[in-house]
């Protein structure tokens, strides 16, 4: 889940850094109507960038699916908050790597939790990309399966979202999670969200990818930065759109 491209691909990254970051202002700046509480946006993002991906801490592929939904609801107000972890690329450091993937779970359930006790009228909208698909999808698992090798591990792993918040979040997107294939070479539990959230949730996944497409364990290929432009993003928006 490193982000390592070719040099056409890293200056179109630069580039779309330029854009979120000026689409990300607006975002978050979006006034809220007279029907969300004081304070309240209508749906609240929440997401998880990918390894080491530009623009954090929502990262190009969250910001690109924030402004496609925002640009969905017009005259209601989208907030977006990226979920505040490492996003590690120490993949040789098994213990920090794993450290990297439970903070973020712990502080996605934070967001998540937060916002509906404090914005009980606001829907959610949970989502990752790459490492961060890891982390949105195991902060949603009812239980999350440790292998019998790395039970050292165990202590390391949040428990699920208390049950009270599953009525608050309106959908889950994933964008480039890891395999089954992938994630069980390295080590890590398969990625499976809870079944209170399963008809909620939707996963993309470029046939080409080969972080989600079933390959072997290795590098980022191309394809796997093309989420922000390939209209999956847009897609993902509607799919939250029905959902609210």
């Amino acid at each position: 889940m490193n982000h390592t491209t070719r040099p056409p691909v890293r200056r179109w990254i630069a580039a779309l850094v330029c854009v979120f970051g000026a689409l990300g202002t607006s975002v978050a700046l979006n006034a809220a109507p007279a029907s969300a509480a004081p304070g309240c946006p209508d749906v609240q993002v929440i997401f998880a960038r990918g390894t080491v991906e530009p623009a954090p801490p929502v990262g190009l592929t969250g910001l690109a699916y924030a402004e496609a939904l925002r640009s969905q609801l017009p005259g209601r107000s989208v907030a977006v908050k990226g979920v505040d972890y490492a996003a590690s690329d120490q993949f040789n450091n098994r213990v920090k790597f794993v450290r990297s993937v439970a903070d973020g779970v712990r502080a996605a359930q934070r967001e998540v939790t937060t916002t509906a006790r404090n914005c009980p009228n606001t829907r959610i909208a949970l989502g990752g990309y790459s490492q961060g698909a890891v982390v949105a999808g195991y902060a949603t698992s009812g239980k999350i399966a440790i292998p019998d090798r790395y039970r050292q591990y165990e202590s390391e792993v949040p428990p699920p979202l208390p049950a009270s918040v599953t009525r608050h979040i309106a959908a889950i997107v994933l964008f480039g999670a890891p395999s089954d294939r992938f994630i069980t070479d390295i080590g890590a539990p398969p990625v499976r969200v809870g079944a209170p959230y399963a008809g909620r949730t939707v996963k993309y996944c470029i046939p080409t990818d080969t972080i989600c497409n079933g390959a072997p364990v290795g590098g980022p290929n191309a394809s796997h930065v093309l989420y922000t432009v390939n209209g999956m993003a847009f897609d993902a928006a509607r799919f939250t759109v029905r959902r609210l």
